[in-house]
């Protein structure tokens, strides 16, 4: 059977997932069983498009990178324009809405409501954006049992790198007494450079260059962005209810040269770290940077790579490495949930 999508924003992560199913579209038929078809995208910008017998991927691509809009994609019988997001994901024949537009960080929205809405459409919902997972897991984790849907969210974590499905399917029946991880490439990678003697203004100057950083890096480099992944983590692995107002939190942007020099003399490295722990029945989670040990599998983590560290009791501790963000890799990262809501594994 045929599982149809519509995408709620039609930017990076849109296009990525886009693109892996026009190149991999038979490969994934034919290998798995998995057969998605586009039906829907609306994006507040580009514009909305929705056909119930499927859009040609395509001809969408090729329309939005050379446009920058919907607008052109051509006129066939059945083809409507315009609708909302909220319209769309109520009316449209979708099986699941992947939710990929901007959303605030802050509130989660209007990722939250889109999700409400999917739910109660009967809708399943794949995801990359932390907000609602971070802010509202508790509610929209009943919502969407409550109406016998299923929500994915792997992405939000270490984007394409399975932080979430690994403890979940791989290391089940363990009992995981301590995450830690670095999940974040821009602070990641500022520290890298200062380690090789740049000052951290002359790294974060070259991350924003590089693209690694946005130009109000903040959300970055005071930890805000890790804070979301770690309650998260603690929420869907520890079935701890935290939210970010538990969580210390401490960025990197006080760190100094002369921090650095103590922390090589010592036999250490800085590292932006998010943890949470378990003691008896109390879960607590942190985000702060910590002189790592060398010795350490995080300390050999450099430039924008991203890692995570289960502490198990059986299987002892697992460090699992790879890219926190990317076009290709985050639209893997939809694929993942997609795959897995097919199996019946979600």
């Amino acid at each position: 059977m045929t599982h149809k999508l519509a995408l709620i924003g039609f930017g990076t992560v849109g296009q990525g997932l886009a693109e892996i199913l026009r190149d991999k579209g038979a490969a994934l038929r034919n290998n798995l069983g998995f057969d998605a078809q586009i039906v829907a995208i609306s994006d507040f910008i580009k514009g909305s498009l929705y056909h119930p017998g499927g859009l040609d991927i395509a001809k969408l691509l090729e329309v939005v990178q050379s446009t920058g809009k919907l607008d052109a994609y051509p006129d066939s019988p059945g083809l409507v324009r315009g609708w909302d997001s909220l319209t769309t994901i109520r009316q449209s024949n979708a099986d699941t809405v992947v939710e990929v537009a901007y959303t605030d960080i802050n509130t989660g929205q209007p990722a939250i409501d889109h999700c409400r809405a999917a739910f109660i459409s009967g809708k399943n919902v794949v995801m990359s954006n932390k907000g609602p997972v971070a802010l509202a897991y508790q509610e929209l984790s009943a919502l969407a049992k409550g109406n016998n849907v299923r929500w994915g969210f792997e992405g939000t974590v270490m984007s394409g790198t399975p932080a979430l499905r690994m403890p979940l399917v791989s290391l089940a029946g363990n009992d995981i007494r301590e995450v830690r991880g670095i999940f974040n490439g821009t602070t990641n990678y500022i520290l890298t450079k200062m380690e090789e003697g740049m000052s951290y203004e002359a790294a974060l100057k070259q991350a924003q260059e590089l693209g690694y950083a946005e130009a109000d890096p903040t959300a970055d480099v005071e930890g805000f962005d890790a804070l979301g992944k770690v309650v998260i983590l603690a929420n869907v692995i520890m079935n701890a209810p935290l939210t970010k107002k538990d969580v210390a939190c401490q960025g990197i942007s006080q760190l100094t040269l002369e921090d650095i020099a103590r922390a090589k003399a010592a036999g250490k490295r800085w590292k932006l770290i998010a943890r949470c722990s378990k003691e008896g029945d109390r879960v607590t989670a942190s985000v702060a940077p910590e002189m790592v040990s060398l010795s350490d599998p995080l300390a050999s983590i450099m430039g924008a790579t991203n890692a995570i560290t289960y502490e198990c009791d059986l299987a002892g501790p697992i460090t699992l490495v790879g890219a926190g963000a990317g076009r290709v890799e985050t639209g893997f990262s939809i694929l993942i949930d997609l795959i897995n809501i097919h199996r019946g594994n979600i």
